[in-house]
């Protein structure tokens, strides 16, 4: 029996770490750090920004495999919420930047002023239907 669970433990353990490396690979693959470094004109702490994707990919998965209590429990899982939302939004920007999908799209409707404006209501309504699905389904 105990065979059993360290069998399927092992399993588990290099499943997940499979899958982060692949996520890792991808993050790094669109290069979202350097461009985030380039921006900030912070490219000497590219290291730091790195072990802190790392981290918080640990931690995320140990807080979602254990219950775990922290201090603090509405405020930080606001700050969680707000952290997690705004990597999720980078994440997919970087990839429809890579895709060339907003020049594509502002070719072919032939827009040269205020795309900026475009994206920042796309990033709007996103945060707004997020916030009507997380009330909606937190009052049912």
């Amino acid at each position: 029996m105990w065979i059993k669970q360290l069998l399927l433990g092992f399993l588990g353990l290099t499943s997940g770490f499979a899958v982060s490396a692949g996520v890792f690979a991808f993050v790094i693959s669109l290069g979202i750090i350097p461009r985030f470094a380039a921006k900030s004109h912070t490219n000497n702490r590219i290291i730091t920004y790195e072990n802190a994707i790392f981290l918080g990919g640990m931690f995320g998965n140990i807080m979602s495999l254990f219950v775990v209590s922290l201090p603090l429990g509405t405020i930080l899982a606001g700050v969680f919420g707000l952290s997690a939302g705004i990597y999720t939004g980078c994440l997919a920007v970087a990839l429809a930047e890579i895709l060339n999908t907003f020049p594509i799209m502002f070719r072919r409707t032939r827009m040269k002023l205020g795309q900026e404006w475009v994206l920042v209501a796309m990033a709007l309504g996103k945060m707004a239907g997020a916030f009507y699905f997380y009330a909606h389904r937190m009052t049912q």
